[in-house]
């Protein structure tokens, strides 16, 4: 049984790693040079809910990907504004080791390769057509290609391509793979018919800032910086991705965060501006390159699903990521890729789909993100682990906890230890 997946962030690895677990030939598609995705670019793990998330995700017997970002992690137990207990990974080292991780458990990679068509037959997809032409078959397809790009769609809802990590010019636009099978695409708005939203923070140069600020990151993750009253500017929160991050304190300070580079936590900060900042005289953008202007514009490419992932008109498409939701974060996508890469392979031997509890955080924001997106008040916000409506939605269900045996006994109790574990071909 073959399974291709299209797109190679961390929804798209964790979908190829419970695809092959469940016995499956995996192939992964992706249409630039590195794995990974925005994952290049993100760095932040184990913060408030996402902690209990992960977690989850171990006892379930999905944990791969959360145990090489733990081992790649330059900090650990990091306090910042809002946030408690995260971990920080290091963004430039964190891509091998992925690579490694698949390439040890036979999962055949496919790079540089931009899927661009489809071939139907029935409600079914029959093969994919690559960008040089060539036509490729498989039994079912998972779809993780994101929400970002083209580059047109950045200048459309954005402030123009600002080079962003996805790299659209150098290997060409993000296609819609559910679109191109007759699927019409849901879009999250941040305002009255204004769709999309930015990225949640640009990526500076760690050599390029003061000494002080340097051994600061090095020695305690996060730095905070003081904003000039003139430059403060509340009103861009709300273009922002992170919802998590858009609160006050992310407008009047200047909060940077240990990745390996210094990740700023704003999704755009005028360069001349940035520099007036002691400290940061000499601070360059490194992703995007633009940063002064603008970041890459999210969510213009949910496709419809099931709360097991599968995408709704097609017998054979799953979906993960943001393309399965309004997600932030890489835990997030974690989850919603191990549950289709698992759900692929079910629906090939035509057992039940499973769907993860909503006793689980895990299964609760899969359910809650896609009740959610029904309405357009629900499709201006997003859901992560780590804050805003959702984190506040864990809390108040009881589903947050930094007990690892009390998550362990309700997996258990739920029948669901190392389910992600079980070879089913």
């Amino acid at each position: 049984m073959k399974v291709i997946i299209i797109g190679g962030g961390w929804s798209g690895c964790m979908a190829a790693i419970t695809a092959k677990k469940a016995g499956a030939e995996v192939v992964v598609y992706e249409k630039t040079d590195m794995l990974l995705g925005l994952g290049n670019a993100g760095g932040i793990m184990r913060n408030n809910g996402r902690y209990t998330a992960a977690e989850e995700l171990i006892a379930l017997g999905a944990g791969d990907l959360i145990h090489v970002t733990d081992a790649n992690s330059r900090h650990k137990n990091v306090d910042f504004p809002a946030h408690k207990h995260a971990w920080f990974y290091d963004v430039n080292k964190i891509e091998p080791a992925v690579v490694k991780c698949l390439k040890s458990m036979d999962i055949e990679l496919r790079m540089i390769t931009r899927i661009v068509d489809v071939e139907k037959e029935g409600n079914k997809i029959k093969g994919i057509y690559l960008s040089d032409g060539k036509y490729v078959e498989a039994d079912i397809f998972i779809e993780t290609t994101g929400s970002t790009g083209p580059m047109g769609n950045c200048l459309k809802y954005g402030n123009g391509c600002s080079m962003c990590v996805l790299r659209c010019p150098a290997f060409g636009p993000r296609v819609s793979i559910s679109y191109r099978a007759g699927v019409e695409d849901l879009k999250g708005e941040r305002e009255e018919d204004v769709y999309g939203a930015f990225s949640g923070s640009c990526k500076i140069a760690k050599e390029s800032l003061g000494a002080s600020i340097i051994k600061q990151l090095d020695e305690m993750g996060v730095v905070v910086l003081k904003v000039p009253e003139e430059d403060v500017n509340l009103d861009k929160l709300k273009v922002k991705v992170c919802q998590q991050y858009a609160l006050k304190e992310y407008a009047e300070n200047m909060i940077l965060l240990d990745t390996g580079d210094a990740k700023l936590m704003t999704s755009y900060y005028p360069l001349d501006k940035l520099r007036k900042i002691k400290g940061l005289e000499n601070a360059k953008y490194i992703d995007p390159i633009a940063g002064g202007k603008g970041n890459s514009i999210r969510y213009l490419s949910v496709a419809p699903r099931t709360n097991s992932m599968k995408v709704i008109g097609l017998d054979n498409l799953f979906c993960a990521g943001e393309k399965s939701g309004l997600f932030v974060g890489h835990t997030e996508a974690m989850i919603t890729g191990a549950l289709a890469g698992h759900n692929a392979i079910r629906s090939y031997l035509g057992m039940p789909l499973l769907i993860l509890p909503r006793a689980l955080a895990a299964g609760d924001i899969i359910a809650y993100a896609n009740e959610k997106m029904q309405s357009k008040e629900g499709r201006r916000n997003r859901y992560t682990f780590a804050g805003a409506e959702y984190f506040k939605r864990m809390q108040k269900l009881g589903l947050y906890t930094l007990n690892i045996d009390e998550i362990k006994k309700k997996v258990a109790k739920l029948n669901l230890t190392d389910i992600f574990n079980e070879k089913l071909i």
